[in-house]
């Protein structure tokens, strides 16, 4: 079987992982083995961060719903109670966009909320 060097590969590699580290401050952006725990460490970031960003924005989404129920005389909790009974089935992204941009259309939204609590 023939010797191989890995001498592409190898550099390949490494040019990948400096690459990614280009910006990175002092050694990391250019010696190999702090580049690459530098990079890893990175992507360790990334990856839960996509999941945070997640979160994040639902947390928002709850908030400015639950502002725009109080100016309507309703809690969060209620205004979501309300419109469940009442069968309408928007999410927190569409009534969180209601809320910022149509104010009249969110305030019928809250008036049927407020409309299926009563009946029962």
């Amino acid at each position: 079987m023939p010797r191989v060097k890995r001498g592409t590969k190898r550099r390949a590699k490494r040019k990948k992982i400096l690459d990614r580290a280009s910006g990175y401050f002092l050694t990391k952006s250019k010696l190999y083995r702090s580049a690459k725990e530098a990079v890893d460490r990175g992507l360790k970031f990334a990856y839960s961060g996509r999941k945070q960003k997640k979160r994040q924005y639902r947390s928002l989404w709850i908030v400015r719903i639950g502002a725009a129920a109080k100016l309507n005389g309703l809690s969060y909790s209620q205004f979501v109670h309300g419109l469940k009974k009442s069968g309408i089935e928007l999410d927190r992204k569409i009534l969180a966009d209601l809320a910022v941009n149509d104010a009249a259309g969110f305030k019928s939204l809250a008036e049927q909320a407020k409309g299926a609590l009563s009946l029962s």
